[in-house]
């Protein structure tokens, strides 16, 4: 298995490049005679795309996939699902003046060490841009859900330093941040806008929830749920750091404090996030990233050439403020896609829910 796939009964292998002809994914696993079309994917993408917030880059791709293979009649066939989408709107000029520039908090210098090339416009592989395959590939892997009524919901808890104070589920989908604290989400865009000034950028922190997945899902020692999940997350470029459950949290807790009791009516508390000994209880499934800022900002800053020389970069072109709140729609998908690989995994024990 190579750098760009992910999973073993249910796995993708993404391709291309930010400014290349397209992206897409290759899906290994898929069972046969699930429903798929490309409004399913299409759907999808849209959530992935730039808003009209002040956080949004102006670069405004269609996303429309391409289903290639895999597909018969409008069911999935058992065989290799390949879907591509084509880049339409790169602008490959605004990188011409900074090829040979490393730029600070990007993949130039680590890809040029280990290659000895890079494709610099846009980042190349290293864009965000590759993470449409992935939510293509998502919107695969929730049809393998669906039996199980497994919902996958993602919303932003915190941003620049500001965080939620509370939670209303009917506010999420009413501000542009995805944001369950419509008080912080009016604080954060205000900071977005203050930070855009100055030529800057933010970062921020993303929940996501799985509800209905059933008991046992998971393997020992090092294929855990919680493991793989959080190697999925920390897949996404932007992604820093991931909590399952109470995370830090529970550093401060007893051992009393953090045990999730059990009564004939379920568990007293989710501190373990739906996880425990690697294996899901049953329970919301609970996680937590959180997003560093861009990297591709307008300030001047240091850095050096590929041939070693001192210089200083500002990077110019379209580009987010945040990550967020394209980046939930990520997560969401790389959730799900842990899930139907671990689900896949189970039946061939024999194990039904």
């Amino acid at each position: 298995m190579s750098g760009s796939s992910f999973g073993k009964a249910f796995q993708i292998t993404t391709f291309g490049e930010s400014h290349g002809q397209a992206i897409g994914v290759v899906i290994q696993g898929c069972p046969p005679g699930l429903f798929i079309s490309q409004a399913v994917i299409q759907k999808a993408l849209d959530k992935r795309k730039p808003g009209n917030g002040p956080a949004s880059t102006k670069r405004k791709e269609p996303d429309t996939p391409i289903i290639m293979s895999g597909t018969f009649e409008g069911k999935t066939t058992g065989t290799p699902i390949m879907i591509m989408i084509e880049n339409k709107d790169a602008k490959s000029k605004s990188y011409t003046d900074i090829a040979s520039v490393f730029r600070p908090g990007h993949g130039d210098y680590t890809y040029h060490h280990k290659f000895g090339i890079r494709d610099y416009r846009g980042g190349g592989r290293a864009s965000a841009r590759e993470t449409a395959a992935r939510v293509a590939a998502g919107a695969v892997a929730q049809l393998v859900l669906d039996p199980y009524q497994i919902r996958i919901q993602s919303y932003t808890i915190g941003l620049g330093g500001i965080k939620t104070k509370s939670f209303d589920a009917n506010a999420i989908d009413k501000n542009w941040l995805k944001c369950p604290d419509m008080e912080a989400a009016g604080k954060m865009e205000k900071r977005i806008e203050e930070v855009k000034l100055q030529g800057d950028s933010l970062g921020g922190i993303v929940e996501i929830t799985a509800a209905n997945v059933p008991a046992g899902i998971g393997e020992p020692v090092f294929d855990k749920l919680d493991a793989d999940i959080a190697k999925a997350m920390m897949s996404i470029g932007a992604v820093k750091a991931v909590e399952i459950g109470a995370g830090i949290g529970s550093t401060e807790m007893t051992g009393f404090e953090n045990n999730d009791q059990l009564t004939p009516e379920g568990f007293v508390s989710n501190h373990s996030g739906g996880i425990l000994a690697g294996i899901s209880n049953g329970d919301k499934i609970i996680v937590r990233v959180h997003v560093k800022p861009i990297p591709s900002i307008l300030k001047a800053q240091k850095t050096l050439t590929d041939t070693g020389q001192p210089t200083i970069v500002s990077t110019k072109g379209r580009h987010d403020i945040c990550a967020i709140p394209r980046i939930n729609k990520v997560c969401e998908s790389m959730l799900g896609l842990v899930l139907t690989d671990h689900i896949l995994r189970q039946k061939t024990t024999g194990k039904n829910y």
